[in-house]
């Protein structure tokens, strides 16, 4: 098993560099994208409370579309491009985030809110500074969630031709190479595993010991 591993490594080690790279720019482009918009999201439902209760559900039926449907459907509108990729894990990611957003900001409690009132801010630096400080634990913790699904996500790029390692996952199924399969599978695994790591150190600098605690 060892000698196949390093025969692997001698044989693809560019292409794996490849693969991970460009996994890794499909996550970053539609993680960052889905987290402006799920925030923006977030804000506006919180003020229109009964949307929410509508947009919300909606938007989980998203998260129950197998990838390969979705992407499909988006190939026959958009073509074999990167974009339709960037467009559907930014979709699947949107979801995460959104929802732990939204919870976080509405379970601001409102003495909070009319304190800062009391004190003379405006509208906006309430939002600011007490309703998405108060609420970032739950906006880290979607987002953390969020960049993990994605990384699972994102082997559905192979499925029209777009690279990443989920194209070095699917050849080792096609030729039933079970060196090719863990090729792909296990850095996707470590980038999961480093990316949530990293979300943690940043949540540990940003977030007072109080507001970290209970935090998964």
């Amino acid at each position: 098993m060892t000698d196949a591993i390093v025969r692997f490594l001698q044989l693809y080690q560019q292409r794996l560099i490849v693969a991970f790279a460009t996994h890794f720019l499909y996550v970053l482009i539609s993680v960052s994208i889905a987290f402006v918009v799920a925030v923006l999201l977030a804000i506006l439902l919180s003020r229109i409370r009964g949307l929410a209760s509508v947009l919300i559900p909606l938007l989980s039926v998203f998260q129950t579309i197998p990838g390969i449907v979705f992407v499909g459907i988006l190939f026959l509108y958009n073509g074999m491009t990167a974009s339709t990729v960037v467009i559907a894990l930014t979709i699947y990611a949107v979801f995460p985030i959104l929802k732990n957003s939204y919870v976080g900001i509405i379970k601001v409690d409102d003495q909070y809110k009319e304190a800062a009132r009391g004190c003379g801010m405006s509208p906006m630096q309430i939002l600011w500074k007490v309703e998405l400080a108060l609420a970032l634990p739950s906006i880290i913790s979607g987002f953390r969630i969020s960049v993990v699904y994605t990384v699972s996500w994102a082997v559905i790029a192979a499925m029209i031709g777009m690279g990443g390692l989920g194209e070095i996952i699917y050849s080792g199924i096609m030729s039933n190479n079970n060196v090719m399969i863990l090729g792909g599978a296990i850095p996707a695994a470590i980038m999961a595993i480093l990316l949530s790591r990293l979300i943690d150190v940043a949540r540990s600098r940003l977030l007072p010991r109080s507001m970290r605690r209970g935090i998964t």
